[in-house]
């Protein structure tokens, strides 16, 4: 039997991958302890979509419109945005084991947004402080890796991260010890752990703004980052500058992981699982295993989220359920890459 073309097994896999969100988000609105059926749902979306009435009582539409869809709708985007920039940060290193969280970025991120949350700002500042502190969490790993790992640069690379990922876990720690104990350390310990129950309409709509500025330029230059594969003199007779284009992949994914952080909190394993299982299906191109991971990330944070609220009589905090489905997994994904080479 012959093998499918890599171009067509791509297209396969998005137009499964696709179906399979849309019917995971909508079974995920009718999940829940408050017991709501699919006619319920399209009747009260439809309302929503038209500002008509959906003839439901006022807890069952309060229920799927201002508490299930805002919290749907913020894990759709947060696992696309996690997984979206640990793919590219992948390709830019040339790496399968980097990811926002082992590169620091998770770590300064959250160190960012915990100060704005210890200062009482609003979203727009917790957002600002995560990117600042995503940015510098990067830097200071990209600046160790050029200045000491001329040998083996991308073990360094790792290295780094660790080591700066460790630095500012220290600071976040300052923070929640500084924090007052009554008010700001529950609210802070809580939003390390990860969570989508206190996500509004109005928050997610704020964050859709980076969210969508760090996602659609890495999306424009797919084809672009593939290039990065090369040597540097390759590249550059291609006509790609390589400086500007990794500085800009680096900016726009920090840019990505910072808004899911300000949503979502420090949620982990997302940005390096889902890029590794869209390379096994896909193949190794940029260009394809981009947008697969959007739609695996997505999908795969609505599942988590899905069960953590309603698979227990006390909801677990995703960025806890990620770390124990995302080591054994990941190890599977190991053992699959090694047969496949």
């Amino acid at each position: 039997m012959a093998r499918m073309p890599p171009a067509s097994r791509f297209a396969l896999w998005m137009a499964a991958s696709g179906a399979a969100l849309a019917a995971l988000a909508a079974w995920s609105l009718t999940v829940g302890r408050y017991p709501v059926g699919a006619p319920e749902v399209l009747r009260a979306l439809a309302a929503a979509l038209t500002r008509g009435s959906a003839g439901l009582a006022d807890n069952a539409q309060a229920v799927i419109l201002e508490v299930r869809a805002p919290r749907v709708a913020a894990a759709l985007v947060v696992g696309a945005a996690l997984s979206g920039a640990g793919a590219a940060f992948q390709a830019l290193f040339r790496n399968p084991l980097v990811s926002p969280d082992i590169l620091g970025v998770s770590s300064g991120c959250a160190l960012g947004a915990g100060a704005a949350v210890l200062l009482a700002l609003p979203l727009a500042g917790v957002q600002a402080f995560a990117f600042v502190g995503g940015l510098a969490a990067v830097g200071l790993v990209v600046a160790i890796a050029a200045r000491v790992g001329e040998r083996d640069p991308l073990l360094t690379l790792i290295l780094a991260g660790v080591v700066v990922g460790s630095l500012f876990g220290a600071g976040i720690a300052l923070v929640k010890f500084v924090a007052d104990p009554y008010n700001q350390l529950p609210a802070i310990t809580f939003w390390l752990l990860g969570s989508f129950s206190g996500v509004s309409p109005a928050d997610l709509g704020v964050a859709l703004v980076p969210l969508a500025i760090g996602l659609v330029p890495l999306a424009l230059l797919r084809s672009r980052i593939d290039l990065l594969a090369l040597s540097e003199d390759e590249a550059a007779s291609l006509g790609v500058n390589v400086r500007g284009l990794r500085a800009a992949v680096i900016v726009f994914g920090t840019l990505a992981t910072a808004a899911a952080v300000a949503i979502a909190g420090t949620i982990g394993w997302v940005g390096l699982l889902v890029p590794h299982a869209a390379r096994l299906l896909a193949g190794a191109p940029f260009a394809r295993v981009f947008p697969l991971s959007l739609v695996l990330g997505a999908g795969f944070m609505v599942a988590v989220d899905t069960a953590c609220r309603s698979a227990f009589a006390v909801e677990i905090p995703p960025g806890v359920a990620t770390a124990f489905v995302g080591a054994p997994v990941f190890i599977a994904l190991l053992a699959a890459t090694r047969r496949a080479r």
